[in-house]
């Protein structure tokens, strides 16, 4: 071949190194027009020369493309690096650009107490756009078949929640089984803890009603049962002393298990709510609970109306309304008015320890 730079051959030229065939467009199909308009058919000649050339331009697009790369990082970090000085990070700012929801330990327990209004709370506070609630009573602390899950299991119990957004749940059996206070503290020895408490007697009543109802609905109906004992014959022996180990009384006495609380967690991570206001008029507790909890004011008078026919309390937000279940807000059996009075007598002295250890005096009546 001639080994001059350039060859032309009808018109085409052809570089070196590189066996090529031009060949105009005419020598393939009639055409009209420019003779050197040519097609190319490319072989190799000398393949350990074109070989070094291809090697060559794959590395010079290589390096190019690392320095363009190397250039964007050291831009971004410079500009990461200052708006660590002048706004939240990048990290922070994307998980309020692209929220993704996921599921959290609790940062607040309502730890009890039974009968209380736990569930009726747990719903309330489920009205601010922050809070998210867990299902049911998980008894995570307080059975040992659950902790002994591990706390990915108790994770996995609990709802998804955004970025800002705080997880709460319920077991009202938590306040009253002395392992839970030390398990809550070696999860989160800052955790938020509300206790809701109701006038003794009262809530007395209320689990009394709700064990008499569980234990009706268990019993086989095709097996004749003795009748239930009143309320007045659990609570009192046949001397007419008060019978303190009957279970519904002996929750009722605060402060015996408050004082194990005290002993993990300091006085001002546990708010006490008061569950008889919370019926009465729930949105200055639910106010207060805002506030302890550190979120945003949200709750007002226009999240609750009063159902007539249920004779409580039932909440609304800008999707629907809701009150609790039928089981909820039982109807009470009548005691007689001389064994409340001698209850709430023997309560007294329990009051007035569980007013010291909370240190408020929540002016239960005394006869």
């Amino acid at each position: 071949m001639n080994s001059s730079r350039f060859e032309k051959k009808r018109g085409c030229v052809r570089p070196p190194h590189f066996d090529i065939l031009w060949l105009p467009r005419a020598a393939i199909r009639s055409v009209e027009g420019d003779p050197s308009d040519c097609i190319l058919v490319v072989g190799v000649s000398r393949p350990k020369i074109a070989l070094t050339v291809f090697v060559v331009m794959l590395l010079s697009m290589f390096f190019t493309f690392h320095v363009i790369y190397d250039s964007a990082l050291s831009t971004l970090h410079n500009t990461h690096h200052q708006l660590d000085k002048q706004s939240p990070s990048l990290l922070l700012l994307s998980r309020k650009l692209y929220p993704t929801a996921v599921k959290r330990l609790p940062q607040a327990i309502i730890m009890g107490v039974r009968k209380c209004g736990t569930r009726a709370l747990l719903e309330m506070l489920h009205l601010h756009p922050k809070v998210q609630k867990a299902a049911g009573e998980v008894h995570f602390f307080d059975r040992d078949e659950n902790y002994n899950k591990g706390l990915e299991w108790y994770r996995m119990q609990m709802p998804h929640s955004y970025f800002g957004q705080m997880t709460i749940e319920k077991s009202p059996s938590y306040f009253v089984t002395p392992e839970v206070p030390e398990r809550i503290r070696a999860m989160n020895a800052s955790i938020k803890l509300l206790l809701i408490v109701r006038e003794p007697v009262t809530r007395a009543i209320s689990d009394y009603t709700q064990l008499r109802a569980n234990a009706a609905t268990s019993s086989p109906t095709t097996l004749p049962t003795a009748s239930p004992k009143s309320f007045e014959q659990l609570v009192l022996h046949p001397n007419g002393s008060v019978n303190e180990g009957y279970r519904p009384l002996a929750i009722s006495a605060y402060h015996h298990y408050l004082h194990r609380w005290l002993e993990v967690f300091p006085r001002e991570q546990i708010l006490i709510v008061n569950g008889d206001m919370l019926i009465e008029d729930p949105v200055p507790q639910l106010q207060k609970i805002e506030q302890f909890l550190g979120l945003e004011p949200k709750i007002g008078n226009h999240n609750f109306y009063f159902n007539e026919t249920k004779g409580f309390f039932c909440w609304r937000n800008e999707t629907s309304n809701r009150c609790l279940r039928e089981t909820k807000g039982r109807k009470h059996p009548r005691v007689a008015p001389h064994v409340v009075s001698k209850l709430r007598g023997y309560f007294v002295e329990h009051n007035q320890k569980f007013y010291e250890l909370i240190g408020e005096d929540l002016g239960w009546p005394e006869d």
